[in-house]
């Protein structure tokens, strides 16, 4: 089986590591830059992630790499708690949370991939086209450098090219730009005084405005910081704009100039405005998703990742679902009677479920105990519970870690997605 896979991010790699794994070898990646290079800010894994990557031998590297998140925080503009709940192993899982730079991650999966299938990601090539109705069918890439097309022949080809998935504008040419939400994000990584517990992320703000933070490095670990860590941040904050503006990682803004819509937030365990005014570089783009699509699969083509189902940065959940995707598409390409039947297997199993998620980051996902919060008591308050009850707290937290298939003893329980 030949399986052609256009895009070389965190989906694109994982699926080519996935495919070697479950026996599939005749692999390509087609991915449109001339130079992978580590972009973008940090990420976090969730459980259900870091178990494919670990049963993919990169358990080592991802401990080596990563901070094990020990618990996620939510609380308001002043710094009032809202809710803790314990992450990763302290949560029940058998696998931990990390907190990793994104660009990091990538390069790990691009060296291992690279390790164990040889030449199979060619640079400045994208994929413009492809005809997937027939078996071997037909795709067309073309060469960043002088526009040259080649006609390439796959048995399955892999549209993980990103929000912008030119794979996915073939079938649906009308969908038009991704989805934004009238919210920017400016995102940046500091070196400041370690807070709280030192592995903690933690979410402050509401609906209109909010900070989120957490470690890339353990306390300790860099003597020549003099004792700071490394956080990654995402700043966010409604506007005004008449439209999102640009899409990518690329995008830069002033640090002071965005810490400024933050003067106040100066809790006792953490300065927000220091940590943004802090970061050497704050890459600014605004909160897009997609409206998700009935089908990802046309003949012998299907989408993954980005491509298949943009979702808003809420819940961790955007490259994790991806490297589900991958594990999944591996899964049945390898066990099952045909390929249209493991696509069929892998979109009815993958689709509904991204789908649900999608639409529950809409709705801030688990991040609504924020904007309840702040609607009955916008001035604060004396305890959560004056405000919310234990019980809505908890099923707000549990209800999203069933739709995003991570509840610990769903995970837990689960049979391998690995091939014998």
């Amino acid at each position: 089986m030949k399986v052609l896979i256009a895009g070389a991010g965190i989906g694109g790699l994982a699926t080519a590591l996935a495919l070697h794994a479950a026996g599939i070898t005749d692999v390509t990646i087609r991915e449109s830059v001339n130079e992978l290079r580590p972009l973008g800010v940090g990420i976090n894994l969730l459980p259900h992630a870091v178990r494919e990557l670990t049963e993919l031998g990169l358990g080592d590297e991802l401990a080596r790499l990563g901070v094990p998140t020990s618990r996620l925080s939510y609380f308001n503009r002043f710094g009032q708690e809202i809710w803790t709940e314990p992450r990763g192993r302290a949560a029940g899982y058998l696998w931990p949370q990390y907190s990793i730079h994104r660009g990091e991650l990538q390069m790990l999966l691009r060296d291992t991939v690279e390790q164990r299938l040889p030449g199979s990601i060619v640079l400045g090539s994208s994929v413009r086209s492809s005809t997937p109705w027939a078996a071997g069918g037909e795709v067309v890439a073309v060469r960043a450098d002088d526009g040259t097309e080649s006609v390439l022949h796959a048995d399955v080809v892999v549209g993980a090219d990103g929000i912008h998935s030119t794979l996915r504008a073939g079938r649906y040419p009308l969908e038009g730009d991704p989805v934004w939400n009238g919210l920017m994000l400016w995102r940046g990584t500091a070196w400041v005084e370690p807070y709280l517990d030192g592995r903690t992320m933690i979410m402050a703000g509401d609906g209109q405005q909010k900070f989120v933070a957490y470690p890339l490095s353990n306390p300790g670990s860099s003597a020549d910081r003099g004792g700071l860590v490394r956080v990654n941040f995402i700043a966010e904050r409604r506007v005004d704009n008449a439209g999102p503006g640009e899409n990518s990682w690329t995008k830069t803004a002033d640090p002071f100039d965005v810490a400024r819509f933050f003067d106040g937030w100066k809790f006792e365990w953490l300065d927000v405005p220091n940590v943004i005014s802090s970061a050497n570089e704050l890459l600014q783009y605004p909160m897009v998703d997609r409206d998700p699509v009935e089908r990802w699969t046309f003949g012998t083509q299907t989408l993954l990742g980005d491509a298949a189902h943009p979702m808003y940065p809420i819940g961790s959940n955007g490259a994790s679902q991806a490297i589900i995707d991958a594990r999944t598409l591996a899964y049945e390409l390898a066990t099952a009677a045909s390929v249209p039947v493991a696509l069929s297997r892998y979109e009815g199993i993958r689709l509904p479920l991204t789908t649900a998620v999608t639409l529950s980051n809409r709705e801030l996902g688990p991040e609504r105990v924020m904007q309840i919060a702040f609607e009955r008591a916008p001035k604060g308050f004396a305890h959560i519970h004056d405000v919310m009850s234990q019980q809505e707290l908890e099923s707000i937290a549990a209800q999203y870690k069933q739709s995003a298939g991570f509840a610990p003893e769903l995970l837990n329980e689960r049979a391998s997605l690995s091939v014998e």
